[in-house]
Parts: structure tokens; sequence; C-alpha cells
């Protein structure tokens, strides 16, 4: 996948570009549904699948007051944008300027001009440019007057749930693992550094972690422990990660640290990432050590028992891309 992050570096009009556009927080099945629309097109016309999107977030800009939580870090997005196996992504920088950009605009200088659309595909809510003025009726109109047909995909649903981002981020703050899977189409996952914690866990537990920074500013899963599946160096482990404050030792800073099944590496400042399978329990505060550590073994015991019943499941997630 060809990816540009400046308009300026695109010297001539795509080849017969077939174009989608959208946040794309997340890259949930409604996502999916749209990229397969745009890369089927493409393929038959011997056309380009184009994907245009923007980071940040353009809610972070124009409304940094709501404090939007993303699902899906730039980096991930990319990934799995390139996973649909879009020939294009087209990642605009959103800025003030961008956002005063009327609808007229950027039908005129960045679909027709730069990228010289062939046809357009939207989602069914889809709206652009300042004030929202970008919505379906004007796209189609843009259409009939510049000669690029519209193709307005429909909501999908599943299991009688709308499949979009609100929905996604309103899940995985409850900690409905198994649901947000069924809306992302994949496990959601965290990913970071390993950092240097208390070190707690091994000296005084003799449950060693892998402890990941989580911002405050970041979508954070409800706190608690779960079942997770870790993926370094291209090798799957299973593992228990507890999200929170640790008020058994009184922590103040929130973190998500994991335990890894059957590992013994040094990772620290190595890349991990960390599938969350499934909530086991609300994190607690316990009477010390002893009881911490006998609640443990009941979550890792619990944890073995879930990811033996999914083996199967378990095993086709880390053989695919998006986890390598």
């Amino acid at each position: 996948m060809k990816t540009y992050t400046d308009l300026s570096r695109i010297k001539s009009p795509l080849p017969k570009p077939y174009v989608t556009i959208g946040n794309f927080d997340g890259v949930h099945m409604g996502h999916q549904i749209l990229f397969s629309e745009v890369v089927n097109r493409a393929h038959k016309n011997n056309g380009t699948s184009v994907a245009i999107t923007f980071d940040p977030h353009p809610l972070k800009v124009v409304r940094p007051e709501i404090g939007i939580k993303l699902i899906s870090t730039c980096e991930q997005k990319q990934e799995l944008i390139g996973l649909a196996d879009i020939d294009v992504l087209i990642c605009l920088p959103f800025t003030r300027e961008l956002a005063t950009t009327s609808a007229q605009d950027f039908v005129d200088e960045v679909l027709l001009k730069t990228i010289g659309v062939k046809e357009l595909v939207v989602g069914y809510d889809y709206a652009f440019g300042k004030g929202r003025q970008g919505n379906i009726d004007f796209l189609k109109e843009q259409g009939r007057l510049h000669g690029f047909p519209v193709t307005v995909v429909e909501a999908y649903y599943v299991d009688g749930v709308l499949a979009s981002s609100t929905e996604v981020r309103k899940l995985v703050s409850e900690g409905r693992m198994r649901d947000v899977k069924k809306l992302l189409g994949r496990y959601y996952q965290i990913r970071g550094e390993v950092r240097m914690g208390k070190q707690r866990g091994g000296a005084e537990l003799g449950f060693p972690t892998a402890n990941l920074q989580i911002s405050e500013e970041d979508l954070c899963p409800r706190h608690g422990v779960y079942v997770t599946q870790v993926i370094y160096d291209c090798k799957c482990y299973g593992g228990v990660l507890n999200i929170g404050y640790n008020p058994t030792f009184g922590e103040e800073s929130l973190s998500a640290e994991t335990h890894i099944f059957d590992f013994n590496e040094d990772i620290y400042g190595k890349p991990i990432k960390v599938n969350l399978l499934q909530f086991l329990r609300d994190e607690k505060k316990f009477s010390g050590p002893e009881e911490l550590v006998a609640q443990i073994n009941k979550d890792i015991e619990q944890a073995k028992g879930v990811l033996n019943k999914a083996k199967q499941e378990v095993k086709l997630s880390c053989e695919e891309k998006f986890n390598q």
C-alpha cells in the first residue's frame, strides 16, 4: 500500500481512483465493508483503490473539549487499512486550516484536481467540510455535475447492534470484549513498549509482569482483570492482564500489567501487543500480598480454562497478519 501524508507529493491524478473517505477509527466491520466495496470496484475496472483519512481525529481539533477516546492509534489504523488491500492511503494532517475548508473546495481541490476521483464510496452517515456541509445529498449532486458516481454503503449490524466507532468505544469501556470482537472482527488490542514498573510482581508476588503505560487520554477498558493473548516477536502467549491502579499497594498512576504464561525473557523497552479476550473480574483491594497471590492463582487458572476452551479461535487470531 502506497501512503501519502502530504497532498503536494501527489504530482498527478491517480490512475482511475475509486475512493472512500472517513475517520475509520478502529477499522470496524462497517469500515471493512466500505474498503471491500472500493477494492472490488477498482479491481473490476482496472482502477486504483484509495482511502482518505485524517490524523489526528478531526474532533480532537474542532471539539477538543469532548476528549474523544480513540480505538486505534494512527499506526494501527494504517496497518488495518493496508490489510484490507487498499492500494493507496492518503492520511491528511487535520489542522484548523483544513477544518475551515468548505466541502466544495475539498471536492474541487482534493477529490477532483489532486486525486482525479473516478467513483466515490461513502458510509450512510458520512459528512465532511466546514459545518459538515459535505453530506450525502451534496456529494451525489457533485457526482452528477462532475461525472463521478457516488455509492452509499448502508449501516452494518451485528446481532442487531450497529457497527460504529461510538458503539465500540462504549463496549470497550464496559469490558464487553466478546461483543467488541464481533464489531471489530478481531480482538481489541493495546500495544506499546514494555516499561520498568515497581518490579513488585516478580519479586514480591512471584508473577512477573510486562507493564504498558496507559494515558488518561486513551480509550481505557473497564478496570479489572482480563484473559489475554500477548504477541511478542511474532509469537503468541496466553496471559492475564490487570488494568487499574493496584489499590492493594496504593498506586496512583494508571497501568496495564500483563503476566505472560510460560515466558521468561527480558523485554524491557521492547514492543508487545496485547489482545483482550475476556473480562474476568473488577479490580479490588486485598488485605495484603498473600490474599492477592491467592486471587492471582485463581485468575490464572480461570484464564487458562478460557484459553483452552477457545484454543482454535485463539490460534487462528495469532496466525492472522494483523498480529504480526
